[in-house]
């Protein structure tokens, strides 16, 4: 029976009938111009200047998973903003850090956060690690049309596999291809240099402190290297956003915590520029 939308107060029938359990396949069937990759943009020449998200890294450990990213975002040569946030809950058990356009970025998280929350109310339980990372996928490869015109979004997915009892990393191209990352990963400018820091500085046997420490360590190398990649702000006390995913759920490190570990790596850093030394064998 359709319900009846003339009435005062009630939802229109499209929200009462039974349907699909994704929210993005119910948004592109009512209203698919309000997707992010649906909005035609005007024509333009040359490339599009918009803030971009930068760096984003994050690190495995025994009881769970460490995403972080740096604060900054640039527009071109210019630093459009310090104190940007790149990493976000998707839900209880999982995160997702942003680098690409952070405006559409900042959308498609939003997006894909209600996404989660509405296939876990409509079919009374919550989504798997793995079909979450699915469901991140085709949201990017929706995204293509503006990525391919200098609007690229490209997040590292990261959570706490409650089936699998781990912690897992998932790491993806702007057309939508997902690869899941053993012990470590990084996306973004900073990238190549957060990762070859992590490559020196990762164990299998880290506490959820030293993942910190490493994921932090990383950040401050790839600042050290890529213009576009904001390290710890000491003199406006802006530091990265480091939050972990256990079998506890989502958790954001407070500002004095990541505050006394960036002080004490900077400290140790006036005596070793260039960071910790690993071992030639």
């Amino acid at each position: 029976m359709e319900a009846n939308t003339r009435s005062t107060g009630r939802l229109p029938a499209a929200f009462l009938t039974p349907g699909s359990s994704s929210f993005m396949d119910f948004l592109g069937e009512r209203s698919p111009e309000l997707l992010p990759g649906n909005r035609p943009l005007p024509p333009v020449q040359g490339a599009i200047e918009a803030p971009h998200g930068t760096t984003i890294v994050a690190v495995s450990f025994p009881g769970g998973v460490v995403l972080a990213g740096d604060r900054r975002a640039t527009m071109g040569n210019v630093i459009a903003q310090r104190d940007i946030e790149k990493v976000f809950p998707a839900d209880e058990y999982s995160a997702v850090g942003i680098a690409g356009t952070a405006g559409i970025a900042v959308e498609m998280v939003k997006l894909f956060q209600l996404e989660l929350e509405h296939f876990e109310k409509v079919e009374g339980t919550v989504l798997s690690l793995e079909g979450k990372a699915n469901r991140l996928s085709t949201m990017i490869r929706g995204n293509l049309g503006m990525a391919m015109q200098g609007l690229a979004v490209v997040p590292l997915f990261a959570g706490w596999d409650v089936d699998r009892e781990k912690g897992r990393i998932f790491s993806y191209d702007v057309t939508g291809g997902r690869s899941e990352e053993r012990g470590f990963a990084a996306t973004g400018s900073g990238s190549m240099f957060a990762r070859g820091a992590l490559k020196k500085l990762y164990r299998q046997d880290l506490t959820e402190e030293q993942a910190a420490t490493a994921v932090l360590q990383a950040l401050y190398d790839a600042a050290d290297e890529d213009s576009a990649t904001g390290g710890p702000d000491l003199a406006r006390r802006i530091y990265p956003i480091i939050t972990s995913i256990t079998e506890d759920g989502f958790k954001r490190f407070g500002e004095d915590e990541v505050s006394e570990l960036a002080r004490a790596i900077h400290e140790r850093r006036l005596e070793e520029p260039d960071g910790p030394r690993a071992a030639l064998l």
